[in-house]
């Protein structure tokens, strides 16, 4: 099964031992495969310098580029085109979108209720990391 996560997803994933830490856990395990782009990357990067992460940066030992290149090596880069504006209220979200699409991904993972007030894009469901792990799972 092919993903993008939104970056949301991505942060506490990285961060915390939550839903989304699973889906990261899965595709270490080899059982989805997780696709990004360089502009995911560097929103990651600017997502985790904000003040609020600062401690649990420092507790995962990383800091933010170990956390940010281990999470580029987990996952596989693709270029993705521009899209057409879709989501009008934040149109960063177009970038998970976009990434989609060139991956040709089964799902978008997300926890932003721009994108998944959207529900499908082009064919490709958004949902949240509960609703993926129950997919996963199956």
């Amino acid at each position: 099964m092919r993903l993008v996560l939104d970056t949301n997803i991505v942060a506490s994933g990285l961060l915390w031992n939550g839903m989304p830490a699973r889906l990261m856990d899965a595709a270490q395990a080899g059982a989805i495969e997780i696709y990004t782009s360089r502009t995911l990357l560097a929103e990651l990067t600017r997502i985790l310098k904000r003040p609020k992460f600062a401690k649990f940066i420092t507790a995962s030992g990383l800091g933010i580029e170990g956390l940010v290149l281990g999470y580029a090596e987990l996952a596989t880069l693709v270029a993705p085109l521009p899209i057409p504006p879709t989501i009008i209220a934040d149109p960063d979200d177009d970038h998970v979108l976009a990434c989609a699409l060139a991956a040709d991904a089964g799902l978008i993972v997300s926890g932003d209720k721009h994108l998944l007030g959207l529900g499908t894009f082009k064919g490709i469901k958004i949902i949240t990391a509960a609703q993926a792990l129950e997919r996963i799972n199956k």
